[in-house]
């Protein structure tokens, strides 16, 4: 198949609690769109499996591993403090551990899919919980399936491997976990740090020891709009994914820089996803032979911006252009749900979009930290 969509139900497993902001029934609800719309074919859904204690442990220590597995079952530990359980970011719930393996799981199933010919893209939307750490949870991630995938390619395949994160905040996680290793280039394109989770992500974080160079942070502005962060993409990223010759890329899509997100300060549309969108299929078909594993990741609008952020991103992996309404089934169906006026197309509304005060003197510091960025760049010597 030229695209393969990994999904079960068994991904809304992975919930906090009904107050939490991460919410699994925006998977379910991007799943659901896909479907009514046709985008999404019975031929083209593959169930993911489940990650291994084995497979985990590349990256994660085995004693946070026990603590999930035992907090997983209902057990009562001091020492799940230390391992950021039970935070109000990571409320610990029932059967926890097999919910997080099987959200990695997914990604182990797109990544094997792609390596092995039998899809040239694969999309796992349950994926990119980026910020979980080698031996704790963070930011709702208590797994970091990207993470897992990448080892799993390195080890299996030897594979040159492409992290590309433009989730509104910083891919801490991923970063950490291969910042010595320059057969792993990881960039991540975000809202500054000073002003957002996890505070970290800045330009001058590039890597250690063998893996100097191999790690680019581009911290954006607040409020940078779609011609900025796209410009700055197709400026820093573009050349750096080039340079490094990846074997295979893995993407997070996280789509909370959108302007009606409430956790963040980005004002993207629809538009500037599209576009990156465009750009990150297009470096997989020029460089890697379209071998694409694309993740989900943060999206906190659940009802009017996720779906259709992810169903965009579906639609550009099978070629589809989704310019039109909205199918009136799914707007029907979730209606009444969600308490909230449903979108009517894929599309934003340009006129509904945010107008910026400062957007001259936004342009211009997304564009000094871009020019810094290519100055001090070991990839393009």
């Amino acid at each position: 198949m030229r695209t393969a969509f990994i999904y079960s139900g068994d991904f809304l497993k992975y919930r906090f609690n009904e107050e939490h902001p991460f919410d699994p029934l925006r998977l379910h609800l991007t799943y659901d769109l896909l479907m009514q719309s046709g985008l999404l074919r019975d031929e083209e859904l593959v169930s993911p499996r489940s990650a291994s204690t084995a497979e985990l442990e590349a990256v994660h220590a085995q004693g946070y591993i026990d603590a999930v597995i035992r907090a997983s079952r209902g057990e009562n530990h001091e020492d799940f403090a230390q391992y950021d359980l039970g935070t109000e970011d990571i409320p610990i719930f029932k059967d926890m551990h097999p919910a997080a393996a099987l959200a990695v799981g997914g990604t182990l199933t797109a990544a094997e899919l792609v390596m092995e010919g039998r899809a040239r893209h694969a999309v796992n939307i349950a994926g990119g919980l980026h910020h979980a750490q080698k031996s704790k949870a963070s930011g709702f991630c208590i797994y970091n399936d990207a993470a897992v995938a990448i080892a799993y390619l390195r080890d299996k395949y030897d594979a040159r491997v492409l992290y590309l994160d433009i989730d509104a905040h910083h891919g801490d996680g991923v970063q950490n976990i291969f910042y010595d290793d320059p057969n792993v280039l990881v960039i991540s394109i975000h809202e500054s740090g000073h002003y957002l989770f996890p505070g970290t992500g800045d330009i001058y974080e590039q890597g250690s020891d063998e893996g100097y160079g191999y790690t680019i942070n581009l911290p954006m502005e607040p409020y940078t709009q779609d011609g900025s962060f796209v410009s700055l993409f197709e400026a820093v990223v573009v050349p750096h994914v080039h340079a490094f010759s990846p074997d295979i890329i893995i993407s997070q899509n996280g789509c909370d820089g959108h302007h009606l997100d409430p956790l963040t300060h980005l004002s993207l549309t629809t538009k500037g996803y599209l576009q990156i969108f465009h750009l990150i299929h297009d470096l997989a078909e020029q460089l890697c032979e379209g071998k694409l594993v694309a993740l989900g990741g943060g999206g906190y609008n659940t009802w009017q911006v996720v779906p259709r952020v992810w169903a965009l991103l579906w639609g550009q992996l099978v070629g589809e252009k989704l310019d039109g309404p909205l199918p009136e089934g799914w707007i029907k169906k979730w209606q009444d749900i969600s308490g909230s006026v449903l979108p009517r197309f894929y599309c934003d509304d340009p006129d509904l979009v945010p107008q910026i005060p400062r957007r001259k003197e936004i342009e211009e510091k997304n564009q000094i930290v871009a020019n810094r960025i290519m100055r001090q760049s070991v990839l393009l010597l």
